[in-house]
């Protein structure tokens, strides 16, 4: 644990989340383990505050927004000139993947195998 960081954003984080994710965004804002939050929301409310607890986690379920998967994994989302050329890349290496199996089914050594399979 670091310590509090309290501009961080608070979200929902549906993906560590057992219900809608609220204990889990809390715990991440608060730096602690989702364990302690969930402990401590069951705590309160088998003491006395059952309908406050359920009320407000119906409201923060709602009222958080999800945490986008980039924020999630500490890293920035890239952007559309960085997707292109990341699908450019992977185009061109399919396509040179593909003149070697060209190559390959057009030579001789082919033939030569598929003539033995056959006899």
């Amino acid at each position: 644990m670091t310590g509090l960081n309290f501009n961080k954003k608070l979200w929902r984080i549906p993906q560590k989340g057992m219900i809608k994710g609220v204990c889990a965004g809390i715990a991440d804002w608060l730096n602690v383990p989702v364990k302690l939050v969930r402990i401590a929301t069951v705590l309160a409310a088998v003491c006395g505050l059952f309908f406050v607890v359920i009320a407000a986690y119906i409201v923060l379920a709602f009222a958080l927004d999800p945490i986008p998967q980039g924020e999630l994994y500490g890293e920035k989302a890239p952007s559309s000139g960085e997707l292109l050329d990341a699908v450019d890349a992977e185009l061109a290496a399919g396509e040179q993947r593909l003149r070697e199996m060209e190559r390959y089914v057009t030579s001789d050594t082919f033939s030569l195998r598929s003539r033995f399979r056959h006899l």
